[in-house]
C-alpha cells in the first residue's frame, strides 16, 4: 500500500505523462489537479485517471505538445484555443488576465474550447475566489444524457460551479454536475465490477439499472428529473453554443479509446462583488451564518475544503492495483 509525498507524487505523474507524449509545460497544470483532487478527497479524479490520460495522450486524444492561444475580444473577455490539449493548461493562460478584467470592469468572462476534460470543475473557480473574485465555471461532455422519458443522449453530465471568496479564500463552493452523481464514479464501480445505487443511471434501454457497465451503455439520470436536463442544457449552451467546443453529440469519450480528441468547451465568469456590494462581506457572513448555526448543516464545498487542509502535509495513498496500473504506464 504505497504512500508518496507531494514532491514523490508530482514526480511519479510527470514521468508518466511525458513518457506518453506529453510535454512539461502542459503537464504542470494536469498535475497540480490531479494532486489537489487528492488532496480534496476526491479519488474519481485524482491518480485514477492517470493511465487513462497517458492512454489518451498515446492514441491522440489529447494534443501532449499543444500550443494554446489566447485571444482578448474586449477588455471583459478573452478567449482561449486549448489546441486538443489538456483544458487546464489553457484555463491557465487566461486566469491571470480574467482576474486583471474583473477588478477593473467588475466582471470579465473567458471561453475556452478545443480542449480536454478540465478535471474538477470547482478546482479552477477556487483559483478564482482566492482572488477575491466570485468564480462561476461550466464545461460540457460527451452526450450522457437523455432528455426526459427519452432513451438518446444530448448532453453531458456538464458541471458547474461557484465558489465565493472571503479573505482571500473559497468559503463556499458550489460543484455539481447536471446528472445525478458524475459519470467517473459510474466508471470507477464499473472497473471494479461493483453494483451502483438505484436512480444513478438508466440501460441503453432506459431502464433504471444498477449495474455499472450497462450504465455505461446506457444515460445518465438527470438530477431533479426536468431541472437536471435544464441545467445541463444552460452548461451546453455556453460551452458550446456561445464557447465553440464541440456539441456533447459529437465529442468523443472521455474514458474510452474511440474517436479522435474530445474538442469539449469551457466558460468562466468572474466578478468582483465589492464593486456592485461594497459591504459583500457583511452579506455573505450573514448568509453563511444562517446555515453553519443549524445543527448538522455545512457549507456547499466545506467537506473539500476541510479535507484538503487535512490532507496536504499528508503523503497520498494509491492502492496497490492503482499502482500497478501506473507502472504499466
Amino acid at each position: 500500500m504505497p504512500y508518496l509525498n507531494k514532491s514523490q507524487a508530482q514526480d511519479l505523474a510527470s514521468q508518466k505523462l511525458i513518457k506518453s507524449g506529453c510535454n512539461k509545460e502542459n503537464s504542470l497544470g494536469i498535475i497540480d489537479g490531479i494532486i489537489d483532487a487528492e488532496f480534496s478527497g476526491i479519488k474519481s479524479h485524482g491518480f485514477h485517471y492517470l493511465p487513462i490520460y497517458c492512454n489518451h495522450l498515446r492514441i491522440g486524444k489529447i494534443k501532449g505538445k499543444a500550443s494554446p492561444t489566447l485571444e482578448q475580444i474586449s477588455s471583459s473577455s478573452i478567449r482561449v484555443n486549448a489546441d486538443n490539449g489538456f483544458a487546464h493548461t489553457a484555463i491557465n493562460i487566461g486566469l491571470k488576465l480574467l482576474c486583471e478584467m474583473s477588478k477593473n470592469e467588475g466582471i470579465s468572462c473567458m471561453s475556452v474550447n478545443n480542449s480536454y476534460n478540465c478535471g474538477v470543475l470547482g478546482f479552477h473557480t477556487k483559483k478564482i475566489a482566492e482572488k477575491n473574485l466570485i468564480g462561476l465555471g461550466f464545461t460540457n461532455a460527451p452526450a450522457s444524457i437523455a432528455p426526459m422519458g427519452c432513451i438518446k443522449p444530448v448532453i453531458g453530465t456538464n458541471p458547474y460551479s461557484l465558489a465565493a471568496p472571503q479573505n482571500g479564500k473559497a468559503l463556499i463552493i458550489i460543484d455539481q454536475s447536471a446528472s445525478v452523481v458524475a459519470k467517473s464514479e459510474i466508471s470507477v464501480r464499473a472497473k471494479a465490477d461493483e453494483p451502483i445505487p438505484e436512480g444513478w443511471a438508466f440501460d441503453k434501454d432506459g431502464n433504471v439499472t444498477t449495474n455499472a457497465k450497462d450504465a455505461l451503455k446506457g444515460s445518465m439520470a438527470p438530477t431533479g428529473g426536468y431541472k437536471g436536463f435544464g441545467a445541463g442544457l444552460m452548461v451546453e449552451i455556453l460551452t458550446s453554443c456561445v464557447a465553440g467546443g464541440n456539441l456533447g453529440t459529437k465529442a468523443s469519450s472521455f474514458a474510452g479509446e474511440d474517436g479522435g480528441p474530445p474538442s469539449t468547451g469551457q466558460f468562466f465568469i468572474a466578478i468582483d462583488p465589492k464593486k456592485f456590494n461594497p459591504d459583500y462581506n457583511s452579506y455573505l457572513k450573514e448568509l453563511v451564518d444562517s446555515i453553519i448555526t443549524q445543527e448538522g448543516s455545512r457549507l456547499p464545498g466545506s467537506k473539500r475544503l476541510s479535507k484538503f487542509n487535512e490532507n496536504v502535509k499528508k503523503d497520498i495513498f494509491i492502492s496497490d492495483e492503482l499502482m500497478s496500473r501506473i507502472e504499466l504506464i
